[in-house]
């Protein structure tokens, strides 16, 4: 590993991969405190994640450093905590509220379509960043009832600013305190203060009306559970800012990235639009079932490209793993990046084949295809996740051929979420 620091610095997630291909299934790596070990085979991931999940809790440096941002609330709450906040919040992903996200997404695309139309035929934008601005307004209008519009810009500026300075202090464990007034926790303390900002408005915007009969969004629900103080309310409502718009709008980023690298499966996903919806009607939850090559996409760039490419456990108690002797406090990695790459998922075939999803994706519970998670700690808004997914991915395909800038080379860096290095600038054309 000494050799290896600028690598561990730089490329997480390729010292990860070299690890496991040369070193096998589970990777006890040389650091006294605390024990840390790799864990890369589906049936080790079901034993931590799934059969012997209450054995492990998310108390690791890297949820803990999250939470500088998020606070407190679902993604990185522990144990008991997280089982109360997931049974207040559940509510919130009812059926109808899946339902609606899908007509807030086929809005969101829609504007995102007028602004790539008036950048003019060819033009070269920045993927990634109007994804993540498409994404942010979408969950900021279904979880919410907020037009963060006006605010996209900014809150997704205090967003990567904030979990830049996550991975930052995770990749350096002599990380001075937030009160000292260092330039990285400034920055760290204005993201904050910046997201604090948006969550009061939002929060005073909703109550200065009368509440619904029942809840509407998440904001209804989490606003009539007395239980639910100032802090937590916070905590979840930056959680779902942060948390909703940045794993979806990854997802889209890499199926574009895969769509401009084979034109045929962008063609497919045009006319399968085309045949469902026309010319120009909006897709409606109602369609997602017709749209399933626009659905297979997703999935596939999902498992090809797992925005959350790393998963990480305490261990609360000593457990054995594929044999292996795990002591209590040890920390577990898991990365989907490499577990949907091992030769027991799919064959770890890294093919872009969407086709293999048309049948729909692999249970969590086999541990072959974990880009939400697995187990109880499954993530609560998978199927809003995928719904969003496809109804965006087929609104823009159906008007606009998107391909890459010849020449610019796509690396995955692997921040808080995996993201290609520097942006993804491609072009747009309309399609014919």
């Amino acid at each position: 590993m000494l050799h290896a620091v600028n690598q561990i610095r730089t490329d997480a997630l390729g010292f990860l991969e070299w690890s496991w291909r040369s070193y096998g299934d589970v990777v006890q790596f040389p650091i006294p405190t605390p024990p840390t070990y790799l864990v890369t085979h589906p049936s080790g991931v079901r034993r931590v994640l799934q059969a012997n999940h209450r054995g492990y809790g998310k108390a690791t440096v890297q949820y803990r450093n999250l939470a500088l941002v998020t606070g407190e609330g679902l993604l990185a709450a522990d144990t008991e905590t997280w089982r109360r906040q997931r049974k207040s919040v559940q509510p919130a992903f009812h059926p109808r509220a899946v339902a609606a996200v899908a007509d807030h997404s086929a809005a969101a695309a829609v504007r995102l379509a007028a602004s790539w139309s008036a950048a003019g035929d060819g033009a070269v934008v920045d993927v990634e960043e109007d994804m993540m601005r498409t994404a942010l307004e979408i969950v900021g209008a279904a979880l919410f009832g907020a037009d963060l519009r006006s605010e996209s810009a900014e809150l997704v500026e205090a967003t990567q600013d904030g979990l830049h300075a996550v991975v930052a202090r995770t990749r350096n464990p002599l990380s001075p305190p937030l009160v000292v007034p260092t330039p990285a926790n400034l920055r760290l303390r204005s993201a904050v203060a910046r997201l604090n900002r948006a969550v009061a408005q939002i929060v005073a915007a909703r109550r200065a009306t009368a509440p619904p009969s029942e809840p509407q969004d998440m904001l209804d629900v989490l606003l009539a559970d007395r239980h639910i103080g100032p802090r937590e309310l916070r905590d979840q409502i930056v959680t779902f800012i942060v948390a909703g718009h940045e794993t979806v709008a990854s997802a889209l980023t890499w199926c574009w990235y895969l769509l401009g690298q084979h034109p045929e499966a962008a063609d497919r996903l045009a006319a399968e639009a085309r045949d469902v919806l026309g010319d120009d009607r909006l897709p409606t939850f109602a369609d997602l079932p017709r749209l399933a090559w626009s659905s297979a996409v997703f999935d596939e760039a999902l498992r090809l490209y797992p925005p959350g490419w790393l998963i990480t456990r305490k261990a609360l108690e000593p457990d054995e793993i594929l044999g292996h002797a795990v002591p209590a406090g040890a920390l577990i990695l898991i990365s989907p990046y490499l577990v949907h790459r091992h030769p027991a998922a799919d064959g770890g075939d890294e093919r872009f084949d969407p086709a293999r999803f048309l049948g729909g994706a692999p249970s969590p519970a086999t541990g072959t295809y974990i880009p939400f998670g697995a187990g109880p700690r499954l993530c609560i808004g998978r199927d809003m996740s995928r719904a969003e997914g496809a109804i965006v991915l087929s609104v823009l395909a159906r008007q606009f051929v998107v391909s890459p800038v010849p020449g610019h080379v796509v690396q995955a860096n692997p921040m808080v979420m995996l993201k290609p290095r520097g942006g993804l600038p491609m072009r747009v054309a309309a399609r014919t």
